[in-house]
């Protein structure tokens, strides 16, 4: 690729990246973040360049919807309040096995060819020093929590 006349760099992946975690403990009670949570980590940026996620997914593992969030944080010790925010939220299937995208991924500022379809790309930007964590919306520890995925790359 080239570079623009300004001469900026395009954004270039140099390692992918492919994590999955169970939901199963990961929990909190509602949208915001309350003091006792379980969220799990799910992409460590704290300590590397940032991260470009083209793909979050939930898989479930059971025949109950359960509401997946999503926050980012400067922490990757544990998901503090102060540190983080609420990014976006996905509900699992209700059929075993079945994956449900994150739609809702924000848009990216990339051209996309016009083949009548959507006329923009979704993706996740992680800045560097940051960490992408989930908790499922509940009180209890649960067997069928929903497998939750990101697929992208550090650049």
């Amino acid at each position: 690729m080239a570079s623009t006349a300004t001469n900026k760099q395009p954004l270039l992946v140099d390692r992918v990246l492919h994590y999955v975690v169970s939901t199963d403990t990961a929990k909190n009670d509602g949208m915001d973040i309350v003091g006792t949570n379980s969220a799990l980590l799910l992409v460590d940026g704290t300590t590397q360049d940032g991260a470009i996620l083209e793909d979050i997914y939930v898989i479930s593992r059971g025949t109950n919807a359960y509401k997946v969030n999503l926050y980012i944080s400067s922490a990757s010790d544990y998901l503090r309040p102060q540190q983080a925010a609420f990014v976006g939220t996905l509900t699992s299937a209700t059929t075993k096995g079945d994956t449900v995208h994150w739609e809702a991924m924000p848009r990216t500022l990339a051209p996309v060819p016009n083949v009548g379809t959507q006329p923009y790309n979704n993706a996740f930007y992680l800045p560097k020093g940051f960490a992408l964590w989930v908790a499922r919306e509940s009180l209890a520890d649960i067997t069928d929590g929903p497998l939750v995925g990101c697929q992208g790359g550090w650049y």
